[in-house]
């Protein structure tokens, strides 16, 4: 008879612990930070101990104030305001000019600070509608009826999409890779001697895949280069099999100055391209490759989303609106309207949760002048129109440039990319 399995005490179910354990509820995950040793939390999330209770104020935990994002205890905040990842850092790198493409200053840096707080229920009927007639006038002349479907995919990710255990989330993102690769397919632009580079890279999933893609074809004088201004944890690019392949850069795109980047000199092409750009990093990365000076791009691909987070400074269709009579405060008020494509409710993600779990309707908010269909329908026509302004500021600069659906809209509401190549002489 095979003896007895021993159980495991406590403490032997700490010591099995490598991964803080604690959920996660924004990102409905466990932490994947390191558990301190003999904990089953990393230090973020470590419950107070009767010690600490005794320390007081000084063992509290306060959000950083670079990056809200994550805690530091209080007694160590100076120490972790010279070390913390999302300090301004003076760099001696030739391709880090701080703020190279960021736009114009402003002539009058209050006034943005003062539309950052617009309301939208607080603006006058007169001035609420203007700008949803110049919306709707510019969306009826330069993109109803112009975005083609565009809906590929690329063999390098037939297997893992044939995983059933993935779930929605997994599976959305890896749908999305697949489509952008193919797109990179059919345009013929997984050729050798050409620089894939990734702006706003994150993690890297699609960096791998493309890298996987290069290997499997054979163009080994390729390279993938990743820029993201972040240093994460678990990056899938590490898992490359040939690590020659892929380049990792830390840089803001708005402080890249591309044509001093060393790697690119080791191809003959270039091929810009991004999963997931937030509004603003969208058009840093338009400026930085059609900078004076930079290397030749011969080839954009961006998928766009997140336009409630543009800029006026960093923007790059600012003229073709402001000939539309759209000026700064009226793009302040567009990028809050954008917002009702993805969430027509008005309600926040968490308010819509609370009301779906106690099977409440979700009537329409007192302070909403339009209904949920109107207010999807014209926040989808803001987003497009300041893509709009993006195709118009390409083709000023000699590019042929056009939107794509490139998903359904089952997976993502976002769904649509940017594709651009130099105009032929």
């Amino acid at each position: 008879m095979a003896a007895k399995k021993p159980k495991m005490t406590q403490k032997d179910d700490v010591a099995a612990v490598t991964t803080c354990t604690y959920w996660v509820p924004r990102k409905k995950r466990h932490c994947k930070m390191a558990a301190n040793k003999e904990s089953l939390f990393c230090g973020a999330h470590s419950p107070a101990t009767e010690e600490s209770k005794a320390v007081g104020a000084a063992a509290e935990r306060i959000p950083c104030p670079l990056d809200p994002k994550h805690t530091v205890f209080k007694r160590k905040l100076a120490k972790h305001l010279t070390i913390c990842n999302a300090r301004d850092q003076a760099s001696t790198l030739p391709y880090i000019v701080k703020n190279i493409n960021a736009g114009e200053e402003l002539e009058n840096p209050l006034e943005d600070e003062i539309n950052s707080k617009l309301r939208l229920h607080e603006l006058e009927d007169t001035e609420f509608y203007s700008v949803i007639d110049k919306v709707r006038a510019l969306y009826d002349k330069h993109v109803a009826n112009s975005i083609e479907e565009l809906h590929l995919q690329h063999a390098s990710l037939e297997e893992p999409l044939g995983h059933e255990e993935y779930g929605q989330e997994s599976r959305k993102h890896l749908v999305q890779a697949s489509a952008l690769l193919g797109i990179l397919e059919h345009d013929q632009q997984l050729t050798d001697s050409t620089s894939f580079i990734e702006f706003g890279a994150g993690k890297g999933q699609l960096a791998f895949f493309l890298a996987t893609a290069l290997e499997a074809q054979g163009l080994s004088h390729s390279q993938v280069v990743l820029i993201d201004r972040m240093s994460l944890r678990h990056k899938k690019d590490n898992k490359v099999t040939n690590k020659e392949l892929v380049q990792r850069i830390r840089a803001d795109i708005g402080d890249l100055k591309i044509s001093e980047l060393p790697e690119l000199e080791q191809t003959k092409r270039n091929v810009a391209l991004s999963k997931h750009l937030c509004g603003a990093a969208t058009d840093l990365t338009l400026r930085c490759v059609l900078a004076h000076g930079a290397a030749p791009t011969d080839y954009i691909l961006i998928a766009l989303c997140c336009h409630h987070r543009c800029s006026w400074r960093s923007y790059v269709g600012q003229t073709w609106l402001q000939a539309a009579g759209l000026g700064h405060r009226e793009f302040a008020i567009i990028t809050k309207m954008v917002s009702w494509a993805v969430c027509g409710t008005g309600l926040s993600r968490e308010r819509r949760k609370a009301m779906a779990e106690a099977h409440e309707e979700l009537g329409e908010p007192p302070t909403q002048r339009l209904t949920r269909e109107q207010r999807e329908q014209i926040g989808y026509q803001c987003k497009r129109v300041l893509d709009q302004g993006r195709l118009e500021h390409l083709r000023a600069n000699g590019f042929d440039a056009s939107l794509k659906f490139y998903v359904p809209r089952e997976i993502t509401l976002e769904n649509v990319v940017l594709i651009a190549k130099p105009m032929k002489s």
